[in-house]
Protein backbone atom coordinates (compact mmCIF):
# COMPACT_ATOMS: atom_id res chain seq x y z
CA UNK A 1 0.00 0.00 0.00
CA UNK A 2 2.71 2.38 0.77
CA UNK A 3 3.87 1.95 -3.13
CA UNK A 4 0.70 2.87 -4.06
CA UNK A 5 -0.04 6.30 -1.76
CA UNK A 6 3.26 7.17 -2.81
CA UNK A 7 2.47 6.80 -6.66
CA UNK A 8 -0.39 8.36 -6.18
CA UNK A 9 0.96 11.45 -4.43
CA UNK A 10 3.30 11.72 -7.21
CA UNK A 11 0.41 11.63 -9.80
CA UNK A 12 -1.38 14.58 -7.66
CA UNK A 13 1.79 16.95 -6.91
CA UNK A 14 2.41 16.40 -11.00
CA UNK A 15 -1.10 17.19 -11.83
CA UNK A 16 -0.99 20.04 -9.46
CA UNK A 17 2.67 21.55 -10.67
CA UNK A 18 1.39 20.95 -14.16
CA UNK A 19 -1.95 22.79 -13.62
CA UNK A 20 0.26 25.81 -11.63
CA UNK A 21 2.65 26.09 -14.96
CA UNK A 22 -0.32 26.02 -17.26
CA UNK A 23 -1.61 29.06 -15.61
CA UNK A 24 1.80 30.52 -15.21
CA UNK A 25 2.12 29.97 -18.77
CA UNK A 26 -0.92 31.88 -19.82
CA UNK A 27 -0.15 34.95 -17.71
CA UNK A 28 3.42 35.75 -18.64
CA UNK A 29 2.63 34.87 -22.23
CA UNK A 30 4.22 37.04 -24.54
CA UNK A 31 2.24 37.88 -27.30
CA UNK A 32 3.63 37.65 -30.73
CA UNK A 33 2.38 39.58 -33.84
CA UNK A 34 0.94 37.03 -36.22
CA UNK A 35 2.04 39.14 -39.15
CA UNK A 36 5.82 39.09 -37.68
CA UNK A 37 5.61 35.04 -39.16
CA UNK A 38 4.00 36.66 -42.54
CA UNK A 39 6.43 38.75 -43.26
CA UNK A 40 9.54 36.99 -43.01
CA UNK A 41 7.92 33.93 -45.06
CA UNK A 42 8.03 37.12 -47.86
CA UNK A 43 11.39 37.77 -47.34
CA UNK A 44 14.20 36.19 -49.17
CA UNK A 45 15.59 33.88 -46.67
CA UNK A 46 18.85 34.12 -47.43
CA UNK A 47 20.24 36.11 -44.52
CA UNK A 48 22.53 37.97 -46.98
CA UNK A 49 22.62 41.38 -44.82
CA UNK A 50 22.13 43.76 -47.38
CA UNK A 51 19.34 45.29 -45.42
CA UNK A 52 21.34 46.18 -42.46
CA UNK A 53 19.84 43.83 -40.15
CA UNK A 54 20.76 40.38 -38.21
CA UNK A 55 18.97 38.19 -41.08
CA UNK A 56 15.58 37.93 -42.21
CA UNK A 57 13.98 37.53 -38.80
CA UNK A 58 15.85 41.31 -37.92
CA UNK A 59 14.53 42.47 -41.00
CA UNK A 60 11.23 41.33 -40.24
CA UNK A 61 11.37 42.86 -36.90
CA UNK A 62 12.63 46.16 -37.98
CA UNK A 63 9.42 46.13 -40.60
CA UNK A 64 7.13 45.01 -38.14
CA UNK A 65 8.16 48.43 -35.55
CA UNK A 66 8.60 50.91 -38.57
CA UNK A 67 12.13 51.08 -38.15
CA UNK A 68 12.41 49.82 -41.73
CA UNK A 69 10.67 50.16 -44.97
CA UNK A 70 8.49 47.48 -46.63
CA UNK A 71 11.13 47.96 -49.14
CA UNK A 72 14.16 47.32 -47.08
CA UNK A 73 14.65 44.02 -48.58
CA UNK A 74 15.82 44.14 -51.63
CA UNK A 75 15.90 40.70 -53.05
CA UNK A 76 12.04 39.96 -53.33
CA UNK A 77 11.65 42.85 -55.85
CA UNK A 78 8.58 44.91 -55.95
CA UNK A 79 6.15 42.00 -55.56
CA UNK A 80 7.61 40.97 -52.20
CA UNK A 81 7.77 44.75 -51.12
CA UNK A 82 3.62 44.45 -52.42
CA UNK A 83 2.96 41.67 -50.20
CA UNK A 84 4.89 43.20 -47.43
CA UNK A 85 2.67 46.33 -47.83
CA UNK A 86 -0.26 44.44 -47.75
CA UNK A 87 0.41 42.70 -44.67
CA UNK A 88 1.79 45.96 -42.98
CA UNK A 89 -2.19 47.71 -44.18
CA UNK A 90 0.48 50.06 -46.16
CA UNK A 91 1.15 51.00 -49.84
CA UNK A 92 4.05 49.89 -51.51
CA UNK A 93 5.76 52.95 -53.39
CA UNK A 94 6.84 51.43 -57.19
CA UNK A 95 10.37 51.90 -57.10
CA UNK A 96 13.28 51.70 -60.26
CA UNK A 97 14.71 48.24 -59.91
CA UNK A 98 18.23 48.64 -59.31
CA UNK A 99 21.34 46.25 -59.57
CA UNK A 100 24.69 46.42 -59.39
CA UNK A 101 27.60 47.22 -61.70
CA UNK A 102 31.66 47.10 -61.78
CA UNK A 103 33.07 50.07 -62.40
CA UNK A 104 36.24 48.57 -64.23
CA UNK A 105 37.35 46.44 -67.11
CA UNK A 106 41.20 46.61 -66.25
CA UNK A 107 41.94 42.43 -65.39
CA UNK A 108 44.32 41.57 -68.47
CA UNK A 109 44.41 45.06 -69.96
CA UNK A 110 46.21 46.26 -66.85
CA UNK A 111 49.63 45.17 -65.69
CA UNK A 112 50.81 43.71 -62.34
CA UNK A 113 53.77 44.99 -59.70
CA UNK A 114 54.37 41.71 -59.17
CA UNK A 115 53.22 38.19 -58.68
CA UNK A 116 50.42 37.92 -55.77
CA UNK A 117 50.71 34.35 -54.35
CA UNK A 118 48.89 35.02 -51.04
CA UNK A 119 45.40 33.94 -49.51
CA UNK A 120 42.87 34.73 -52.92
CA UNK A 121 41.36 37.02 -51.13
CA UNK A 122 40.99 41.06 -51.81
CA UNK A 123 41.02 42.58 -48.85
CA UNK A 124 43.37 39.83 -48.08
CA UNK A 125 45.55 41.38 -51.42
CA UNK A 126 45.21 45.16 -49.73
CA UNK A 127 47.93 43.83 -47.06
CA UNK A 128 50.86 43.28 -49.20
CA UNK A 129 52.59 46.00 -50.04
CA UNK A 130 49.77 48.58 -49.72
CA UNK A 131 47.46 46.72 -51.61
CA UNK A 132 49.55 47.86 -54.73
CA UNK A 133 49.44 44.23 -56.52
CA UNK A 134 47.78 45.82 -59.85
CA UNK A 135 49.65 48.42 -61.76
CA UNK A 136 46.06 50.60 -61.42
CA UNK A 137 45.77 50.85 -57.85
CA UNK A 138 42.01 51.25 -58.35
CA UNK A 139 41.24 48.48 -60.30
CA UNK A 140 39.31 45.35 -59.27
CA UNK A 141 41.71 42.84 -57.94
CA UNK A 142 40.09 39.97 -59.72
CA UNK A 143 40.14 37.24 -56.64
CA UNK A 144 36.23 37.10 -56.34
CA UNK A 145 35.62 38.28 -52.05
CA UNK A 146 32.41 39.70 -53.97
CA UNK A 147 31.72 36.38 -55.72
CA UNK A 148 32.04 34.15 -52.80
CA UNK A 149 29.60 37.66 -50.24
CA UNK A 150 26.90 36.85 -53.26
CA UNK A 151 24.37 34.62 -52.43
CA UNK A 152 22.71 34.87 -55.44
CA UNK A 153 24.94 33.58 -57.86
CA UNK A 154 24.89 36.60 -59.40
CA UNK A 155 28.58 38.06 -60.00
CA UNK A 156 31.59 35.86 -61.28
CA UNK A 157 34.85 36.70 -62.24
CA UNK A 158 34.74 36.97 -66.07
CA UNK A 159 37.92 36.09 -68.72
CA UNK A 160 39.29 39.38 -68.20
CA UNK A 161 39.94 38.82 -64.72
CA UNK A 162 37.43 41.07 -63.69
CA UNK A 163 33.93 40.62 -61.80
CA UNK A 164 31.20 41.19 -63.72
CA UNK A 165 27.84 41.24 -62.54
CA UNK A 166 25.06 38.83 -64.11
CA UNK A 167 21.84 41.79 -63.58
CA UNK A 168 19.26 39.59 -64.84
CA UNK A 169 20.33 37.41 -61.19
CA UNK A 170 20.94 40.18 -59.39
CA UNK A 171 19.04 41.63 -56.42
CA UNK A 172 20.77 44.33 -55.42
CA UNK A 173 21.33 43.04 -52.08
CA UNK A 174 24.84 45.32 -51.46
CA UNK A 175 26.70 42.29 -50.42
CA UNK A 176 29.16 43.26 -53.05
CA UNK A 177 29.09 46.07 -52.11
CA UNK A 178 30.22 45.77 -49.04
CA UNK A 179 32.69 43.24 -49.74
CA UNK A 180 34.72 45.12 -52.59
CA UNK A 181 37.82 46.94 -50.42
CA UNK A 182 38.26 49.36 -53.61
CA UNK A 183 34.37 50.08 -53.83
CA UNK A 184 34.37 49.49 -57.02
CA UNK A 185 30.49 48.96 -57.06
CA UNK A 186 27.96 51.08 -57.64
CA UNK A 187 24.57 50.75 -57.42
CA UNK A 188 22.48 51.36 -61.04
CA UNK A 189 19.46 51.12 -62.41
CA UNK A 190 18.69 48.07 -64.27
CA UNK A 191 17.67 49.98 -67.37
CA UNK A 192 21.11 51.26 -67.61
CA UNK A 193 22.72 50.23 -70.50
CA UNK A 194 26.33 52.16 -71.38
CA UNK A 195 29.17 52.46 -68.34
CA UNK A 196 32.80 54.09 -67.72
CA UNK A 197 34.30 50.87 -66.45
CA UNK A 198 37.03 52.78 -65.02
CA UNK A 199 37.53 54.31 -61.54
CA UNK A 200 41.07 55.70 -61.99
CA UNK A 201 41.22 59.41 -60.32
CA UNK A 202 45.15 59.87 -61.60
CA UNK A 203 46.29 62.20 -64.25
CA UNK A 204 45.96 60.76 -68.18
CA UNK A 205 50.17 60.00 -68.52
CA UNK A 206 50.08 58.13 -65.30
CA UNK A 207 46.92 56.48 -66.23
CA UNK A 208 47.77 55.03 -69.31
CA UNK A 209 50.90 53.51 -68.39
CA UNK A 210 49.00 50.83 -65.88
CA UNK A 211 45.93 50.04 -68.11
CA UNK A 212 45.13 50.02 -71.93
CA UNK A 213 41.58 50.46 -71.33
CA UNK A 214 41.67 53.25 -69.01
CA UNK A 215 39.77 56.76 -68.90
CA UNK A 216 42.14 59.68 -69.20
CA UNK A 217 39.85 62.69 -68.68
CA UNK A 218 39.90 64.01 -71.61
CA UNK A 219 36.77 65.27 -72.08
CA UNK A 220 36.06 64.33 -75.58
CA UNK A 221 32.81 62.43 -74.33
CA UNK A 222 31.78 65.16 -72.35
CA UNK A 223 31.59 67.17 -75.69
CA UNK A 224 29.98 64.86 -77.46
CA UNK A 225 26.82 64.08 -75.21
CA UNK A 226 23.80 66.37 -76.05
CA UNK A 227 22.12 65.44 -72.47
CA UNK A 228 24.48 66.76 -70.48
CA UNK A 229 24.67 63.00 -69.10
CA UNK A 230 28.38 62.25 -68.85
CA UNK A 231 31.47 64.65 -66.92
CA UNK A 232 34.80 64.18 -66.10
CA UNK A 233 35.34 64.95 -62.17
CA UNK A 234 38.43 63.72 -60.39
CA UNK A 235 40.21 62.72 -63.70
CA UNK A 236 37.74 60.31 -64.54
CA UNK A 237 33.99 60.39 -66.75
CA UNK A 238 31.27 59.73 -64.89
CA UNK A 239 27.45 59.53 -66.17
CA UNK A 240 24.26 60.59 -64.62
CA UNK A 241 21.72 57.57 -65.15
CA UNK A 242 18.59 60.09 -64.52
CA UNK A 243 19.87 61.76 -67.60
CA UNK A 244 21.44 59.22 -69.60
CA UNK A 245 18.98 57.80 -72.87
CA UNK A 246 21.55 54.85 -73.66
CA UNK A 247 22.26 56.11 -77.06
CA UNK A 248 26.06 54.87 -76.97
CA UNK A 249 27.46 58.34 -78.56
CA UNK A 250 30.13 58.63 -75.60
CA UNK A 251 31.29 54.98 -76.09
CA UNK A 252 31.89 55.17 -79.53
CA UNK A 253 34.09 58.59 -79.53
CA UNK A 254 36.03 57.42 -76.45
CA UNK A 255 39.44 56.48 -77.55
CA UNK A 256 40.61 54.40 -75.09
CA UNK A 257 37.41 51.74 -74.56
CA UNK A 258 36.89 52.93 -71.49
CA UNK A 259 32.92 53.84 -71.60
CA UNK A 260 31.13 50.24 -72.87
CA UNK A 261 27.49 49.47 -73.66
CA UNK A 262 26.14 45.84 -71.72
CA UNK A 263 26.14 43.60 -74.81
CA UNK A 264 23.09 41.28 -75.18
CA UNK A 265 23.57 37.52 -74.85
CA UNK A 266 23.47 37.66 -78.15
CA UNK A 267 26.18 39.80 -79.34
CA UNK A 268 28.13 38.20 -76.57
CA UNK A 269 27.58 34.96 -78.49
CA UNK A 270 28.22 35.98 -81.41
CA UNK A 271 31.31 37.41 -80.08
CA UNK A 272 32.60 34.41 -78.53
CA UNK A 273 31.75 32.31 -82.10
CA UNK A 274 33.77 35.20 -84.05
CA UNK A 275 36.88 34.44 -80.78
CA UNK A 276 36.51 30.40 -81.38
CA UNK A 277 36.72 30.90 -85.57
CA UNK A 278 39.67 33.05 -85.47
CA UNK A 279 41.04 30.65 -83.11
CA UNK A 280 41.01 27.78 -85.72
CA UNK A 281 41.52 29.95 -88.47
CA UNK A 282 44.86 31.11 -86.96
CA UNK A 283 45.43 26.72 -86.09
CA UNK A 284 44.74 25.88 -89.48
CA UNK A 285 47.18 28.96 -90.87
CA UNK A 286 50.07 27.32 -88.35
CA UNK A 287 49.22 23.37 -89.31
CA UNK A 288 49.38 24.49 -92.75
CA UNK A 289 52.58 26.06 -92.19
CA UNK A 290 54.04 23.05 -90.59
CA UNK A 291 53.13 20.73 -93.13
CA UNK A 292 54.92 22.88 -95.56
CA UNK A 293 58.13 22.72 -93.76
Amino acid sequence: MNIVYAVALLGVLAAVFGLILAVAGKVFEVQTDPRLSQIQACLAGANCGGCGYPGCAGCAEAILAGKAPVTACAPVGAEGAAKIAAIMGLEATAGERMVAHVACNGGIHAGKNFTYRGVQDCLAATKVCGGDVNGCRYGCFGFGTCVSACKFDAIHINENGVAEVDKEKCTDCGACRAACPRKLIAEVPYKQKVFVNCANRDRGPGVVKVCTDSCIGCGLCERTCKLDAIHVVDNVAVIDCDKCRNCTMCAKVCPRNAIEPIPTEEERERFKAAQKAAAERAAAKKAAAEAAE
